[in-house]
């Protein structure tokens, strides 16, 4: 197996183990390409935040055949990943990019892997929850001034219902449950069967001793509920902030410039 195929299937296994934790992510992948296309035609310049082994970056580069796309992420396992990936497939259209978005300079290593050119926008799904919330608010910022207006931001991922509203919370954790058991009982991966599985093959155990050094001393950040991620925007210089979809505490928020 290439290199090029063994990276396909370890990102079409990772597909398979994220819909296991992620009810519809199909659905949430579609309303954001189809924002995308919305709000910035069929060539946009993308930079997909955190972007992993690349399930949403190859997903946009999909549906809008003249696309751009910057793959941002600071996995050295998972980022090796997209680039076999991707590569291969979509040529000069993707590029894959090694940048701390907890490091400040961040902005400037984007600005030069878009080559000059302005985004229009910033995608993110199932990855900015890793920050802290100060510095999601930082990255949301950073987001905002590299946008012309009418760029748009949009991320999707868990947003946790906090005690304000127990019930949907319970309803919420009750169901992420049981799409775990269908999924686990047909065959996916769990999160650590997976990342086993990532490790164990040829060349990647340097990567991830990288990796492990890297993510080391992280602290583990509280969950933030959908209100915080609309005030974070609104607070970062995004005009129009709202929720575009939405199943129990699944969300993707939209920031208009």
């Amino acid at each position: 197996m290439s290199g090029a195929e063994s990276a396909a299937a370890l990102l079409a296994s990772w597909d398979e183990q994220q819909a296991a934790y992620i009810a519809d992510r199909e659905g949430r992948f579609r309303i954001t390409v189809e924002l995308l296309e919305l709000a910035c035609g069929d060539s946009p310049v993308v930079v997909d935040l955190a972007c992993g082994p690349g399930s949403l970056t190859r997903r946009v580069l999909d549906a809008l055949p003249n696309a751009r796309v910057v793959a941002v992420d600071h996995d050295p396992l998972l980022l090796d990943i997209a680039a076999r990936a991707l590569r291969p497939v979509y040529g000069d259209r993707v590029t894959v990019l090694d940048a701390d978005l907890a490091d400040e300079n961040w902005p400037a290593l984007v600005a030069g892997g878009l080559g000059g050119s302005a985004p229009d926008a910033f995608v993110s799904t199932t990855a900015l929850h890793w920050l802290m919330p100060d510095t999601l608010l930082r990255v949301y910022s950073a987001a905002a001034a590299l946008l012309g207006t009418g760029g748009i931001l949009l991320n999707g991922d868990h947003f946790r219902f906090d005690r304000r509203s127990p019930a949907l919370g319970r309803f919420s954790a009750a169901h992420d449950e049981a799409t775990q058991r269908r999924a686990h009982r047909s065959g996916a991966l769990s999160w650590d069967r997976w990342w086993q599985a990532a490790r164990a093959q040829p060349g990647a155990a340097a990567l991830a001793a990288v990796r492990d050094e890297r993510f080391a001393e992280r602290p583990d950040p509280p969950s933030t509920a959908v209100d915080f991620h609309l005030s974070a925007l609104a607070q970062a210089g995004f005009a129009e902030v709202g929720t575009v979809w939405q199943l129990l505490d699944d969300y993707v928020v939209l920031g208009v410039k």
